[in-house]
């Protein structure tokens, strides 16, 4: 894979090349001691007077002890106790060390670059024919905008005329393409494939969905994740322990055994030449941008490594119903006579005929499902003498006879004898001048991928999965059978739903919850973990969750769980193999069985190491 290389580190590895030629043309010529002293020295400063700087600076500041300040102190003591060549290798290394995690944390930051490289430097606006160039910035809502094939969709809006295909990769990491016709929404960022589109734009740029989930992403780094925070309390105590320790092996032992005070002082360089928590500092970090970076190659925008690291700890899932684990639109999956010699294709064509007449200037849900099952176009001279029964249903006049189509409180209340429905879905049943035509079955399609999540959650050691919705017990049973959850709560109102996930807290679960984001703000900021489902163009699902799903596809769900704890598990390999070799040879080098190329090793080797484990992170599959 090539790798391109900024002016920075392009100009690093001329000092490492450079450094390294003196320093090996030192060694092979046959120079005095003084002079290859010199000449070791000079290669010494070459690569390592940036650090030398930052210390007494740092110093001069009052911020003598980091890292800089370590690495100085043990490189400069090398050469007190002649020992050059080590000191030269510390500072060479720890450079080379610091060129691959720069090399590393920018290649992982490029990747999401390249994802957020989603927006258009301009813009094509038509107005009374003439096309005007203008940036994103400029747009106003309702104007009228060109895109042409290969261009940028800038804004969020609604196609007006043209038809084509959309390249949505950036926004869900869906590699095919999507097809789009008049009075489509689509989304900024998009790639218009074939043939140009006139769009009417809807929002402004800054309200756009490529510049929240811009937002989004560049923000993800600021908040700290357990673990982050962890090394930072760490590196506080640790550095004045470790110059103090050092100091105490250098003065003490010579003092009141009598021994050589150069032997103990090589002893405490050591020392603080391998106790360095480079490994510490670079790694774990470094892992929670690759772990982010691969989530949103996936379409799968998590908020923080903090957020990153609570989906690794989750052992519930609790799903919303309608518009999460269902569709969200409904349609009629029956119509049913209320007696066998009924129950013919012509009398349920009529009631789905009448139905849609009575239901012709209504936009409910349950009224649009019913005219698209109808399918024709609705003669509206028909229809006399409406009225609106709120929260019941709607009777009127057709063709001269008196309807009534609605729920069972709407036929009690016309005196209609029904017949009950076992199915599970929304019933509407129908009458004429109170006699009793049958019912139609309104139910909301289960998203196909829907049991194949909870099989694969189920896999990845999550306890439980529970479903909880606002609508009838019989309904939210049957939907939790098809897919395999075993535990759900129906008749909910959004105050119940929020309850119910802190009882769930309160037992000591580890809660996720996934939700549409729209109607479950409440809920989502109350779990360990909210995530929405669904979120593209909605303002609520991104604020109030911490994880946001770029499509609809309830599978991603896996997906983030399974980088999250391959993340989690790279991060504690870091911290526990730098730990491990760094704390052994801290022990043998206090014992004096450690040189000094041990020492160099436990501090930029392991760091080398580590940086190498991280990048795993960017690449989980």
């Amino acid at each position: 894979m090539k790798i391109k290389l900024e002016q920075s580190q392009k100009y690093i590895i001329l000092r490492l090349a450079l450094s390294l030629v003196i320093f090996i043309t030192a060694l092979i010529l046959p120079f005095d001691k003084t002079a290859r002293f010199f000449a070791i020295f000079i290669a010494y400063i070459i690569i390592g007077y940036d650090i030398l700087y930052a210390a007494v600076n740092n110093t001069l500041h009052g911020q003598w002890l980091d890292e800089q300040f370590l690495m100085s102190l043990a490189s400069l003591g090398a050469f007190f106790i002649d020992q050059s060549p080590e000191a030269f290798a510390v500072m060479f290394f720890y450079q080379l060390g610091e060129l691959f995690q720069d090399i590393a944390v920018g290649k992982s930051r490029k990747s999401i670059e390249e994802l957020l490289n989603i927006v258009p430097e301009t813009a094509v606006k038509v107005v009374d024919g003439k096309e005007i160039a203008l940036s994103p910035e400029e747009i106003e809502l309702s104007d009228t905008l060109l895109v042409k094939p290969g261009e940028r969709v800038p804004v969020d809006g609604t196609v007006i005329k043209g038809f084509g295909a959309l390249d949505v990769a950036a926004l869900t990491g869906e590699s095919i393409p999507k097809d789009i016709a008049p009075n489509d929404k689509i989304y900024s960022g998009s790639i218009n494939l074939s043939g140009s589109i006139l769009l009417r734009a809807d929002s402004l740029y800054k309200d756009s969905t490529v510049s929240r989930i811009m937002d989004l992403i560049e923000n993800s780094f600021d908040k700290k994740a357990r673990s982050e925070k962890f090394i930072t309390r760490f590196s506080r105590y640790y550095t004045p322990v470790v110059v103090l320790s050092a100091l105490a092996l250098a003065f003490i032992p010579p003092i009141f055994i009598g021994e050589a005070f150069s032997k103990w002082i090589e002893r405490a360089l050591i020392f603080l030449v391998a106790s360095c928590p480079c490994a510490l500092l670079v790694s774990v970090p470094l892992s929670f941008v690759g772990g982010l970076g691969s989530a949103s190659k996936n379409g799968i925008l998590i908020k923080s490594a903090g957020d990153l690291e609570a989906l690794s700890k989750t052992d519930t899932f609790v799903f919303d119903k309608t518009g999460t684990i269902t569709e969200g639109s409904f349609e009629v999956s029956g119509v049913h006579s209320p007696t066998e010699q009924d129950a013919n294709e012509e009398h349920k064509k009529y009631m789905l005929d009448i139905s849609a007449t009575l239901e012709s200037q209504s936009l409910h849900p349950i009224a649009v499902s019913i005219k698209k099952a109808h399918g024709k176009e609705i003669d509206l001279n028909r229809i006399d003498k409406v009225h609106e029964h709120a929260g019941k249903g709607v009777s009127a006049m057709v063709d001269g006879d008196n309807f009534a189509l609605g729920n069972a409180t709407l036929m009690e209340d016309t005196g209609v004898k029904y017949s009950e429905c076992t199915h599970p879905g929304t019933v509407v049943h129908l009458s004429r001048d109170k006699e009793y035509l049958g019912h139609i079955l309104i139910s909301d399609k289960i998203k196909k991928d829907a049991k194949e999540t909870i099989a694969r959650l189920l896999e990845l050691n999550i306890k439980r999965c529970i479903m909880l919705s606002g609508d009838r017990e019989n309904v939210v049973k049957n939907v939790a059978k098809e897919i395999g959850i075993d535990e759900y709560y129906a008749e909910l109102m959004p105050e119940d739903k929020v309850k119910k996930v802190e009882q769930f807290l309160n037992e000591g679960h580890k809660t996720a919850f996934v939700g549409d984001g729209i109607n479950d703000a409440p809920v989502l900021m109350r779990a360990d973990v909210g995530i929405a489902m669904g979120a593209l163009g909605s303002d609520a699902a991104i604020e109030s969750a911490d994880i946001v799903l770029m499509d609809d596809k309830l599978i991603k769900l896996p997906k983030a769980l399974k980088i999250s704890k391959k993340t989690m598990r790279i991060v504690r390999q870091n911290i526990v193999i730098s730990l491990f070799i760094k704390f052994l040879v801290l022990i043998l080098g206090a014992l004096g069985k450690a040189p000094i190329w041990a020492a160099v090793f436990a501090d930029v080797g392991v760091m080398i190491l580590a940086v190498f484990n991280s990048l795993r992170t960017m690449y989980i599959k």
